[in-house]
């Protein structure tokens, strides 16, 4: 699914679909679901997109290519006027109902229904397995989160045999979060602490029987989460799938901040270095970044980027980006450029994409073809939590500098 419009991802997503968001100095967030579903031998995908969608699809048709003498495929389904309608998606469930017939033509007995904006590693063979095994309808997969985190999540109740029997929209009453905990024995078969205090949380991952998929959306229900899950649990035999690995749903400013300098730790939770599991994207052929004197702490550096003497610490540099002499980057996120500047004239008003000379950047988020002239310091520090600048925004305390921005030399933000 990787249709929706990401408003609380703004201005990330001015330009660009949710999914196309950048993500870790090369990747892109739809880069997560696909490559999961390629290394667990998944190899017939659909995208549905909708909004901002070029750039989702000019990068999922550049990244993944099949042999011909394969039946793999990923399939882009964009929102389409036909005889039966022409309304755009209204939701999950109404996207997936919209393109039904083409799912319908394949000799397909189970559907995988994922979202294009999540952060984790799973392996769906062991999510499909168990779903065959219990004989389950459907099956969702859950997390386990403790009770400050339950505000932000439909919570599901599930008895000993993992049938869930009940779902709660982001329950705040204690008395239904104290009927909503899981059970001493559940917790026991998963191997945690009895007297901690877990709730299973819905991932937004499903799993549907074929038949019971066109069941469920022979009706005018736009969403599954909100519509389609909780009248299913009063009719079919749904199962919860519980998942205990690292998992982030990239749905504000603040976590995509986080997640990609979490990347930055010694040892982060979520690694890219997972050899029997890579994260695949777009093969650019760039040159290897080069390092003229800067000093580095804790900082991912993709690939063709030219760093001449500056500061970088808990940073993520995408790729192509140029930083001059002098400048400090600390605790921010710089994704680079789609290309490399060049024959630029030398009395060119605007400056030259990238960071300039004695810039200094703390907590932001720089968004690609930026250009940040030199004596630049931008941070959020004694500035309102959320800001709508001329060239620039603050959302959740995180400056970002919008793409193809130019702040003149000297501004302080």
């Amino acid at each position: 699914m990787g249709g929706g419009a990401g408003t609380r991802l703004f201005p990330l997503t001015k330009d660009r679909a949710k999914p196309a968001v950048p993500l870790g100095g090369k990747y892109r967030l739809v880069d997560i679901p696909i490559s999961n579903c390629l290394n667990s031998g998944m190899r017939s995908i659909y995208v549905l997109t909708q909004f901002n969608s070029l750039s989702l699809h000019r990068h999922i048709q550049a990244s993944y290519k099949f042999d011909n003498f394969s039946r793999s495929f990923i399939d882009i389904l964009a929102a389409q006027q036909t005889p039966e309608g022409s309304q755009w998606y209204q939701g999950t469930a109404d996207a997936v109902r919209q393109n039904m017939r083409y799912f319908l033509e394949g000799p397909f007995d189970y559907f995988l229904i994922l979202s294009g904006d999540q952060l984790y590693r799973m392996d769906f063979r062991a999510l499909l397995h168990q779903h065959i095994r219990s004989g389950a309808d459907i099956t969702l997969a859950t997390k386990p989160v403790h009770r400050e985190q339950v505000s932000e999540f439909g919570i599901m109740q599930s008895d000993v045999d993992r049938r869930i029997t009940r779902f709660v929209e982001k329950p705040t009453d204690a008395s239904v979060l104290e009927e909503m905990k899981m059970s001493r024995e559940l917790m026991t078969e998963i191997g945690s602490d009895k007297e901690e205090e877990l709730f299973q949380a819905s991932m937004g991952i499903y799993v549907f029987n074929r038949d019971v998929l066109v069941e469920c959306l022979n009706n005018n229900l736009a969403d599954f989460g909100k519509h389609v899950i909780p009248q299913s649990i009063e009719k079919q035999n749904v199962g919860a799938y519980i998942f205990q690995g690292y998992w982030e749903d990239i749905g504000t400013v603040r976590a995509f901040y986080e997640a990609n300098l979490n990347l930055t730790d010694l040892l982060p939770e979520y690694s890219f270095f997972e050899a029997a599991a890579p994260i695949y994207t777009h093969p650019r052929f760039l040159p290897g970044s080069k390092i003229n004197g800067a000093t580095l702490r804790q900082a991912i550096i993709a690939d063709g980027c030219i760093i001449s003497d500056a500061h970088l610490e808990r940073s993520v540099i995408g790729v192509r980006s140029i930083i001059q002499s002098g400048a400090t980057i600390r605790n921010s996120i710089v994704m680079g450029a789609d290309y490399f500047e060049q024959d630029r004239p030398p009395d060119s008003r605007q400056p030259a994409i990238g960071i300039g000379r004695n810039c200094v950047i703390d907590r932001a988020i720089i968004d690609k073809n930026a250009r940040i002239a030199d004596g630049v310091v931008i941070t959020p520090e004694g500035k309102p939590t959320d800001f709508d600048g001329d060239n620039y925004f603050i959302r959740d305390g995180i400056v970002i500098v919008p793409k193809n921005a130019v702040i003149p030399a000297g501004f302080w933000i």
